[in-house]
């Protein structure tokens, strides 16, 4: 087990190493002066030369890269050039709507999916199993942020029961700005579910035929721990993988959505950056993610040890 850890571990750094190199590539390559593209056309020489030098844009490559790699190593993701603070500062200052809304994502869409394709697979060919595979593609199909209008234009304006925007203000309690993450959770978490149901659909499937399920009913236990103890069980794997793709989509796929909500959180900061060309931020934020991408599957990987532990060897 100690070897698949720290197997897992070297491949975590070699792909965070490729992903620091494409960030660093990828302004540098960029056409025009990132500098001047970040100042605007109103910039004078003097301003995109100052702005050079911060950035350490006027250094050779191999330069600029060691600097990049010696601050990320030491915390530093640069400096924003329209917040005037770290970007590590103003990440954390925006994680708690886009962590919040993420994590009540993702439990929305397994509470959804999880029943469902049990239940789904346990009556393979029913007049459920069909309605409900309709529905999961259709699901499948709808933008979230569509969604999230309905749901804002039906349960905000309509019917008044939670809020249409918004984190709420300063001094707001917790409860309340979780109200106001409710109809985007759903919105994502809805849309999410539909993968994890057609997965769970047919993970279990594949193990509903097999001889120890069918030894486990011989044996005169209920249906309820056939299905949960024995098949879903063993069905976990392909599960697994699929709930911990979908965290790690949904945590880079919430912009829209929190843009659609007016939601302060990540997201919301990488348009704000995108339009005003804060290099720094975007390139912060996107290692941020590649990050959370690498950890999300460092974690599920560790659970396939403890689901089977055939994995181990």
């Amino acid at each position: 087990m100690t070897r698949v850890v720290v197997r897992r571990l070297l491949e975590m750094a070699l792909v965070m190493a490729i992903v620091v190199t494409i960030v660093f590539v990828i302004v540098r390559i960029a056409p025009g002066d990132p500098a001047a593209m970040m100042l605007g056309p109103d910039a004078t020489a003097k301003d995109v030369a100052d702005l050079r030098a911060r950035l350490g844009l006027d250094q050779s490559l191999p330069a600029q890269y060691g600097r990049y790699v010696w601050g990320l190593l030491h915390g530093d993701l640069g400096q924003s050039i329209f917040l005037a603070r770290p970007v590590t500062q103003a990440l954390w200052e925006r994680a708690e709507p886009t962590f919040f809304l993420t994590l009540f994502s993702i439990l929305i869409a397994c509470g959804i999916a999880l029943p469902v394709g049990i239940l789904s697979a346990y009556r393979h060919g029913s007049v459920f199993d069909q309605i409900t595979s309709t529905v999961a593609m259709f699901a499948a199909s709808i933008p979230s942020f569509w969604l999230g209008l309905v749901l804002m234009q039906l349960f905000a304006v309509k019917l008044g029961w939670f809020q249409p925007s918004g984190y709420g203000g300063p001094g707001a309690s917790l409860g309340e700005r979780l109200n106001h993450l409710v109809l985007p959770a759903c919105a994502l978490g809805i849309v999410s579910s539909a993968l994890i149901a057609r997965f769970t659909r047919a993970s279990m499937l594949d193990v509903l035929g097999d001889d120890y399920v069918r030894t486990a009913r011989a044996k005169g236990m209920s249906e309820i721990r056939v299905v949960l103890l024995h098949a879903f069980k063993n069905a976990l794997i392909p599960i697994l993988t699929v709930i911990g793709l979908t965290a790690a989509l949904l945590i880079s796929g919430a912009i829209v959505t929190e843009t659609v909500f007016g939601l302060p959180g990540v997201g919301s900061l990488v348009v704000s950056a995108v339009l005003r060309r804060d290099y720094p931020v975007i390139q912060g934020t996107l290692l941020v993610v590649a990050g959370l991408y690498v950890l999300i599957n460092f974690i599920i990987d560790m659970l396939y040890l403890v689901v089977d532990p055939r994995v181990r060897y």
